[in-house]
């Protein structure tokens, strides 16, 4: 697999699909200036095609709609035509199962947000942080497709920040099982998202298909890579999912059994020294430190920490031994950003140093 650097001394030319939407929101403020890639095209739901991003996206950020979005106009998901190397999904999943391959078969890079083609075999469910090499199936999935592009997944938000972190464990003890508890932000259910009703003084016990995703998907990942599947890894993790009253922010206790117990020094210098495989370093995206262990028995939080590294950093605290498995620890990750759209963006970074793009 080469390792290139962009050839092209002008940013490659991108669309956003599904961009009036909240991650499509955070796509739009995140490649605002971006070294790498320039915004040419938005897509958006057929009541907003023929408008203007600033007629048809109600901007729910903090920062400012970049003024070079505004007059661009919404086009269809699928267009008449389209001349991007690379598009940035933020779709639904049911329109990302119809909308997504058109771009493939065209020879378009997909870089996708939506959990639809998360498990299928030959297609790569990537963090750079953990598993670059997992685009090589990239090369199966054309062939067995039929198409010149490609889709390449990000992993469910939640996961996110777990995920990296089992990986900084595995490297160096080994994990045999995990008991995972996630207390996920609004901004995870998207705009309008849950109802006032619902989660102001409250805790939801319940978040539609995410336990699965988290017992799944950093298996996917933590796999080995073989041809044009993924071997699972040989990990047990059990989940429960809480939608809590936060805006931003998913916050995820762990408890977890390793294969070498190892001593709590240990795993405390695991977690602060890892760091992303060379092909993934000093990418736009990658953060200074890949996880910040905090000391503070009351952090991380999500008002005080979630913007660490840019929103890429992912946080641990509270790290102590288990009386059940071995270690427990608070997991914090910023779910719009380093679990969706900052994650499809970090992704296409690793694919243009890779070669598939530009």
């Amino acid at each position: 697999m080469s390792v290139q650097q962009p050839q092209s001394r002008e940013p490659i030319p991108v669309a956003v699909l599904g961009a009036t939407g909240a991650v499509g929101q955070r796509f739009v403020q995140l490649l605002d200036n971006h070294p790498w890639f320039k915004v040419v095209a938005l897509t958006g739901s057929e009541r907003a095609i023929g408008q203007s991003y600033a007629q048809a996206c109600h901007w729910i950020l903090s920062t400012p709609m970049p003024e070079w979005a505004r007059e661009i106009p919404i086009l269809p998901a699928v267009p008449d035509d389209s001349d991007v190397p690379l598009v940035f999904s933020a779709l639904p999943s049911t329109s990302a199962y119809e909308v997504e391959p058109y771009y493939a078969r065209r020879g378009v890079i997909v870089c996708s947000n939506a959990s639809a083609f998360r498990a299928e075999p030959d297609v790569p469910l990537v963090l750079p942080e953990v598993n670059p090499d997992h685009t090589s199936l990239i090369p199966h999935q054309r062939e067995k497709r039929g198409w010149r592009g490609a889709i390449v997944t990000n992993s469910n938000c939640t996961i996110t920040g777990l995920t990296i972190v089992l990986k900084a464990l595995s490297d160096q003890f080994g994990v045999k099982q995990a008991f995972v508890v996630s207390m996920q932000a609004v901004s995870g259910a998207g705009y309008p998202g849950v109802s006032s009703m619902d989660i102001l003084g409250n805790v939801v016990p319940y978040v539609p298909d995410e336990e699965g995703k988290m017992e799944w998907e950093p298996r996917k990942m933590m796999g080995t890579a073989l041809g044009d599947h993924v071997e699972l890894a040989d990990l047990e993790i059990t989940a429960h999912a809480n939608r809590v009253p936060v805006l931003d922010g998913h916050l995820v206790c762990l408890s977890i059994k390793l294969a070498d117990k190892g001593n709590l020094s240990a795993v405390a210098g695991a977690l602060r020294g890892y760091a992303a495989p060379p092909i993934s370093r000093e990418l736009p995206s990658t953060p200074p430190a890949i996880i910040q262990l905090q000391d503070d028995p009351d952090r991380p939080q999500p008002r005080l920490d979630i913007m660490t590294g840019n929103g890429m950093t992912t946080l641990v605290g509270r790290l102590r031994e288990d009386p059940v498995l071995d270690y427990k620890m608070v997991i914090l990750s910023h779910n719009t950003i380093r679990g969706a759209a900052g994650a499809s963006i970090y992704n296409a970074e690793l694919l243009v140093r890779q070669g598939f793009i530009g």
